[in-house]
Parts: C-alpha cells; sequence; structure tokens
C-alpha cells in the first residue's frame, strides 16, 4: 500500500480526492495547513501532493522545508494549483527549482487523472492494484 499526503485546505477538493484515492491500494492522509503538512512529510510518505495556497504557509515555504530536510528530502513531491494564466509558467519553474517532480493545475486534471498519474510515478501497474483489492476483500 502507498501512503501519499495530501496537503489541501478546500474540503470539496478533499472529498474528491479522499474518493479518488479510496482504492485499496492507497493509504492517503491529509493535512489542510502547511504546517500541519511539513509536519506530517515526517512520517515518510510515498508521494506528497501539495496545494500552494494554504493558511499559516503557503506550498513553496513548505516544499523548501521538506526538501531542506535530510529525512524528507527524498520523498517526491507534486504541487497542485489553481492559479492560472502567465503566473503559471513562473510557479512551475519555482517549483521545479525547488525540487518538486511536477506541477499540476488542478482544473486541467480530474482527480482520477490525478490518480493515474500517481500510479504512474509510483509504478503500481494494474496488476498490482488488482491484487491490492482481492488481499483486502479476502
Amino acid at each position: 500500500m502507498k501512503k501519499i499526503l495530501l496537503v489541501e485546505d478546500e474540503p470539496l477538493l478533499i472529498d474528491l480526492y479522499k474518493e479518488a484515492f479510496s482504492e485499496d491500494v492507497f493509504d492517503l492522509h491529509v493535512a489542510t495547513t502547511g504546517s500541519e503538512g511539513l509536519k506530517a512529510a515526517r512520517s515518510n510518505p510515498d508521494l506528497i501532493l501539495l496545494d500552494i495556497l494554504l493558511p499559516e504557509m503557503n506550498g513553496f515555504e513548505v516544499l523548501r522545508s521538506i526538501k531542506a530536510n535530510s529525512k524528507t528530502k527524498h520523498i517526491p513531491v507534486i504541487v497542485l494549483t489553481n492559479l492560472g494564466s502567465e503566473q503559471t509558467d513562473k510557479d512551475k519553474q519555482l517549483a521545479l527549482s525547488l525540487g518538486a517532480i511536477d506541477y499540476l493545475v488542478k482544473s486541467y486534471h480530474t482527480p482520477d487523472e490525478l490518480v493515474s498519474i500517481v500510479k504512474k510515478l509510483l509504478k503500481i501497474t494494474p496488476q498490482q492494484a488488482k491484487d491490492s483489492a482481492s488481499q483486502k476483500s479476502a
């Protein structure tokens, strides 16, 4: 089972992502502020989905701290945002320069598409997902 940390403060999006990541192959944990996300990153998730606009500290600050810590710097981080337009390229460059492995605009990807991206990044095959589901129901 892959542990995913979602750092997101929007309740509707949290619910949508919880539903999308409800497959047995995932163990989704949620943090709703930047500081909660930073603390939760110490539990060593397999992947972090990190929003930019967060209470207390923004996603860039969280990402910077995660990558500066020897215990968490190895964790892959995908930055998620709803910011669009000309700000996107600038923010994407910043996120990637801080160590994010990807930068996605939430409105361009459905939650199910995000799950597919995560599966690909974590190399979860359809057979592994099926095996995990059958083990859980047994």
